[in-house]
């Protein structure tokens, strides 16, 4: 194998891009920056996977379970919040 063969991709029968999957990949880092979009990125990700073949589906898993907790967890926090407003004595002077 020569210097100009390594650096080309590598490719599985079907002519796909063998590696990780790129959404697998973002759908783990949005799980904790913005959850509800790493459900979403995980989704496509298992998608993309099943049909290509590509490693990630661990990170795409991983991914979508925390977004689901931390998805929970922030719904919980409003409602907490909501109800701890809702239920503050006023001050009326």
């Amino acid at each position: 194998m020569s210097y100009e063969d390594s650096k080309q991709p590598q490719t599985t029968h079907a002519g796909q891009v063998s590696g990780t999957n790129t959404m697998a990949i973002l759908s783990l880092v949005f799980a904790f920056v913005f959850s509800p979009l790493g459900i979403v990125f995980g989704h496509i990700a298992k998608n993309q996977i099943a049909r290509t073949g590509q490693d990630g589906a661990g990170l795409a898993k991983a991914g979508l379970i925390l977004g689901y907790v931390f998805t929970a967890l922030g719904i919980a926090w409003m409602v907490f919040v909501f109800v701890l407003a809702a239920n503050a004595p006023t001050t009326a002077g």
